[in-house]
């Protein structure tokens, strides 16, 4: 198990820039920041890629200099930073080595896989959305998972959206499981009910060791949003 450096807050002081490591700056509470983190694990970069947490409720001042959207995740790769969570999974599947999380010899996985990644942010704000909603659900939010449990079943190779694992599974698995956990604990209603599909895909990414390794305590993660939606 790699040991996970500490949190750095506004008192840390700030890493080298541009000493030639590869550096991911994240939090380890954030599900956009966990997506690149699994992409690393799984393609067997942790000694390549170097882990940047931050508390971003109390986070370095320098951080804006580094990456002016002063969002995480973001990463410091020859001599430039670049951001937002779909674009670097997929920069990180091209530009190091590892097993290939992208299907570039179906074209049809290959578009599904496009409007699937496409969808992602739609599928987020749904729940999101439902989330500051009054009632447990919202019906924007049951067609969104509706259309993610049909999603899982395009493919019947594997258990995962194209089949075998691939950039989709990791953009979607963090907010699944973290709305999973949210909806249980803040409107007392399990989201995976009745989608087979969606369950499935839960437990069976949970038997990949690089998604295990960047697992969150739930209760720790649900009181962050709450106290975020002021709860």
């Amino acid at each position: 198990m790699e040991a996970l450096p500490p949190t750095l807050t506004s008192a840390s002081e700030q890493p080298p820039l541009y000493d030639g490591t590869t550096r991911l700056y994240m939090s380890y509470v954030c599900p956009y920041a966990q997506r690149a983190w699994i992409t690393r694990n799984y393609k067997g970069l942790q000694e390549k890629i170097k882990l940047v947490p931050m508390n971003m409720a109390d986070k370095p001042g320098w951080y804006k200099e580094v990456y002016p959207n002063n969002q995480v995740p973001s990463l410091e790769h020859n001599k430039r930073v670049i951001g937002e969570s779909l674009d670097l999974i997929k920069y990180i599947d091209s530009n190091f080595d590892g097993p290939k999380l992208t299907i570039t010899d179906d074209p049809e996985r290959q578009r599904f896989a496009e409007e699937l990644l496409g969808y992602s942010d739609a599928f987020n704000r749904a729940f999101l959305d439902a989330l500051r909603s009054e009632g447990a659900m919202t019906t924007e939010a049951v067609a969104a998972l509706d259309k993610i449990d049909s999603a899982l079943l395009k493919f019947d190779d594997g258990p995962f959206f194209l089949g075998q694992l691939n950039l989709v599974d990791i953009a979607y698995a963090p907010f699944i499981e973290g709305f999973q956990i949210f909806f249980a604990g803040m409107k007392n209603c399990d989201i995976t009910q009745g989608r087979v599909h969606i369950q499935k895909f839960i437990e069976e990414m949970n038997k990949i060791d690089a998604c295990t390794q960047t697992k969150q305590d739930p209760q720790v993660l649900l009181a962050l949003t709450k106290k975020k939606f002021g709860i």
